[in-house]
């Protein structure tokens, strides 16, 4: 498969300006912490005000009124000023309209696909092509349990270092660091279930290969629907230009906080000082065990 072009960081940067001067972007003010649990500093973000609060609340009363009506599909078309790209021909970059983290970008099918299908070999490239651009963490929510609010296939991505005062690695990955080998492993130290596998090179078939075989290590079988290969059960994934990770997902919301994939990369994100004290007691890594399958 030919190498796809995609935006650059500049062209990133660029586009967030236009969005936030226009009032396109709008993003969540938040105070982090950290709260270290089973060798993982977990990141929280709490949002920042009480307006912020009221306004993720009303974001959630509409999705919930959305998911009750009539869907219409926001990537097609997208919101113009938040669209940074095109990546080949059948993918686009988007900016998250409503994110916690800067720079939280959407890589979009051109044409609808259901987030439900299997990730492809072109969906990688996509990926890949940006990963190659700058250093990030992409991941997927696959299906609402696993934390996706749209239907309409995208993988998402955020820049790394997740947090830029510390410039250290993604909470977890010391645990794969540790637990590192061949093949499809298990890290002992990560209390959730999950498969991981290293990525050697960014060779396409391989990696798509690799995604698979995760699939298979957490029990998600490929299930044909119409012609095309959807998953069985949903899950969460994340790609990192060394690493990858599936966790399999029974439910959305573990006492109320929501989780979706960047929970297990070691980031959450709560919206009161109650939210976060569910985490705290609860230890973030009993809730992200809870909200995988166990």
């Amino acid at each position: 498969m030919a190498h796809m072009k995609a935006p650059t960081w500049l062209d990133v940067i660029a586009q967030t300006e236009r969005a936030l001067a226009c009032g396109a972007l709008r993003s969540f003010d938040t105070v982090q912490s950290v709260i270290e649990d089973g060798g993982v500093r977990f990141h929280v973000r709490q949002a920042a005000n009480l307006a912020r609060k009221e306004e993720a609340s009303k974001l959630a009363a509409k999705s919930a009124a959305d998911a009750a009506s009539e869907w219409r599909d926001p990537f097609s078309p997208c919101e113009e000023a938040l669209r940074v790209g095109d990546i080949g021909e059948q993918h686009f970059l988007l900016l998250n309209k409503f994110n916690v983290l800067a720079h939280h970008l959407l890589i979009v099918t051109t044409d609808f696909e259901p987030q439900e299908c299997l990730i492809g070999e072109k969906d990688f490239a996509a990926l890949f092509a940006c990963l190659d651009c700058f250093d990030g963490l992409g991941f997927y929510n696959g299906g609402a349990i696993a934390g996706s609010s749209q239907p309409h296939k995208h993988l998402q991505m955020v820049p790394l270092p997740l947090d830029a005062d510390t410039q250290e690695a993604l909470p977890i990955e010391p645990h794969l660091e540790a637990a590192r080998t061949d093949g499809i492993f298990r890290a002992p130290g990560l209390a959730f279930a999950h498969a991981a596998a290293w990525l050697d090179n960014h060779d396409l078939a391989h990696a798509h290969a690799t995604y698979r075989r995760l699939l298979e290590a957490i029990g998600i079988e490929p299930l044909d629907v119409a012609g095309v290969a959807h998953q069985s059960a949903p899950y969460n994934l994340l790609v990192t230009r060394r690493w990858m990770l599936a966790v399999p997902r029974s439910v959305s919301h573990v006492e109320g906080v929501a989780v979706n994939a960047l929970g297990f990369a070691g980031s959450l994100f709560v919206r009161d000082d109650a939210q976060r004290g569910i985490v705290e007691s609860r230890g973030p890594m009993k809730l992200l065990a809870d909200a995988a399958i166990s």
